[in-house]
Order: C-alpha cells, then sequence, then structure tokens
C-alpha cells in the first residue's frame, strides 16, 4: 500500500513538470524570434516663407476643409515609392507620423492661415458651419523614379472641388498635380521634395479656392432682395 501510494505521488510530480515545460516552449520560442527594426517616423516639412500679396482684405466668408478621400496604399503611414513602373514599393524602416490624407488637409489649413485672407476656417471634426466647403480625392502621394533619373520627384495630385455648403452646389473644381525633385535618392531628400511639392499645390489651391469663393459670394450677394424700409410708399401698380 505505501509503495502504491509513492509511485502515485511521483506520478502526479512528474505530470506537473511536464504541464510547466509544455507551457515554457512559447515563451522560449519567443525569445529567438528576430527583433523588430526600428522605423523613423517622418513630419511633412512646410516651407519658412510668408509670401506677400497686393490683396490682403479679410474675407467674410468661412471655409471649412474636410480630409481628402483615398483608398489602397495612400490609407496607410507608409512612404510609397514607385521605382519602376507599374510597381509600387515602400520605403524600409520609414513611416510619415499620420496617413498621406491628413498630412495633405493639414498643408492646406496651415496655407489658408498663412494666407491670412481666409479667418474663418474650421475642418470637418470641429463640426461649425461654414459658407464654403473643400472636398478632395488625393489621388497620389508617392516618389517616382523615371527612366534614366537616379534621383525620384515627389508626386502628389488633388482632385478638388470647392462646395457651397447651403445649395451643395459645386461652385468650382480643379485637378491640382505638383512634382519636386528630389537632390537625392535618401530618404530624408525625399521628404523634403514631398514638403516643397505639399507648399506648391497648397498655394496654387489657396489662390484658386477664393477666388472661386469670392465670385461665388458676389453672385449670392447681388441676388439677395433689398430690404424695404418701414414706412416706405410703394410702387404704383402698372
Amino acid at each position: 500500500m505505501i509503495f502504491y501510494r509513492v509511485c502515485r505521488a511521483t506520478l502526479r510530480i512528474f505530470r506537473i513538470f511536464r504541464l510547466y515545460a509544455l507551457c515554457a516552449l512559447p515563451l522560449a520560442a519567443c525569445t529567438i524570434l528576430p527583433a523588430p527594426e526600428p522605423v523613423d517616423i517622418y513630419l511633412l516639412p512646410a516651407s519658412a516663407s510668408n509670401p506677400t500679396r497686393a490683396d490682403r482684405a479679410l474675407r467674410s466668408w468661412s471655409l471649412r476643409i474636410t480630409r481628402p478621400d483615398s483608398s489602397g496604399q495612400l490609407l496607410s503611414q507608409r512612404i510609397l515609392v514607385i521605382p519602376e513602373p507599374n510597381r509600387v514599393s515602400v520605403y524600409k524602416g520609414a513611416n510619415w507620423h499620420e496617413p498621406a490624407a491628413l498630412l495633405m488637409r493639414g498643408r492646406l489649413f496651415d496655407a489658408f492661415r498663412t494666407d491670412g485672407r481666409v479667418n474663418a476656417l474650421s475642418i470637418e471634426e470641429m463640426r461649425t458651419f461654414a459658407d464654403y466647403e473643400i472636398s478632395s480625392e488625393l489621388g497620389a502621394f508617392h516618389s517616382e523614379y523615371r527612366q534614366g533619373d537616379d534621383s525620384p520627384e515627389a508626386v502628389i495630385k488633388l482632385d478638388t472641388r470647392l462646395i457651397d455648403t447651403a445649395s451643395r452646389r459645386i461652385v468650382a473644381s480643379r485637378a491640382f498635380e505638383a512634382r519636386e525633385a528630389a537632390a537625392d535618392g535618401t530618404i530624408p531628400a525625399v521628404v523634403a521634395a514631398f514638403g516643397r511639392a505639399a507648399d506648391r499645390l497648397s498655394s496654387e489651391l489657396v489662390t484658386w479656392a477664393i477666388a472661386g469663393a469670392d465670385a461665388a459670394h458676389q453672385l449670392e450677394t447681388a441676388a439677395e432682395p433689398l430690404p424695404v424700409r418701414e414706412g416706405a410708399p410703394e410702387a404704383p401698380a402698372p
């Protein structure tokens, strides 16, 4: 009887040790996996210059800038490159600090702020009323190697619409494209080229949007009926 109890105790201890060993196997396997490679996070650089304009009048209308629609690889934070026709790749160990659509919306917002002619600016998250809205689709935000070139160029394409928010009427539309050559093929040089391309596209868009909103606002103002003063004589019937 004593021998039987000793055998059962020994078998129980053996099973416990075997269970611990099995549980420890996944942990041991994890320790032999390679450590993840470090990733550099890049901001979209901006120009420090502030263009001077003859027209500095502050506009009475308000403007909302929405996040551009995007799809596919543009939804990620990877820095895209087209090393050869019909092949899309990414730069290893480098990311944008936010998706390309948010980078572009932020650059447009900053461009209007820097321009100074539209003081009442907002984005969709603010949930405020605006007279006009900039809606767009981001068609390209990548670097691209052309045949025979050792350095790529940054390419940004933005299909844009200026919308009257009250009627949802499209006031104006335009496809913008900006290309800027990088100084060399290194990631910092490519990022700098993206910054220049975004600055140029934003500057062109600001000028176009203000001109379009000004024209629409003048038409709406001219179409409004003149106020009738109390006690004023009515026009005689024909």
